[in-house]
């Protein structure tokens, strides 16, 4: 973990992972630290981005989002304006949920979630339509054994 992060630090991120929607005084509590002390630490990790914001964690199956999809793939393109045009075309399509530049047979790997396999095809559909790509190969999940884990602090 990065230098400057101690062991109060820790507990106030996993507790933030855990419920970010808990008051202050709950915090501070069980942290063990005073409201204003424990106030303070969040400001500061907030200042050195390690906090970047809180936000709640959605039961997709109780919206209806039942199919998740992880999507690789491989480019004949590699110049910085593909892949500049390319993360642009891909943060206008709100079912992909992460985007990541891989190594090894795949260049790109995407997590989409969607509500089924037509909706998926739509998605799949306006991946494909502004740029050339070598190669899209998707994997259907069928069971989550473990989703949306909070970061190991």
């Amino acid at each position: 973990m990065s230098d400057g992060i101690d062991h109060i630090d820790r507990r106030i991120l996993t507790e933030l992972q855990r419920d970010a929607g808990q008051s202050q005084r709950e915090l501070a509590e069980t942290v063990g630290l005073s409201q204003n002390a424990c106030w303070r630490r969040m400001r500061k990790l907030e200042a050195r981005g390690i906090i970047r914001g809180r936000t709640v964690r959605i039961d997709r199956h109780a919206l209806g989002l039942s199919l998740v999809v992880f999507t690789m793939i491989r480019t004949r393109s590699h110049s910085a304006d593909w892949l500049r045009r390319f993360r642009q075309h891909v943060a206008t399509i709100p079912e992909i949920v992460d985007f990541y530049r891989i190594g090894g047979d795949y260049d790109y790997m995407l997590r989409i979630v969607t509500r089924d396999m037509t909706t998926y095809d739509l998605v799949y559909q306006r991946l494909i339509e502004k740029l050339d790509l070598e190669t899209v190969t998707s994997y259907f999940t069928m069971e989550a054994i473990i989703e949306d884990r909070p970061l190991p602090v």
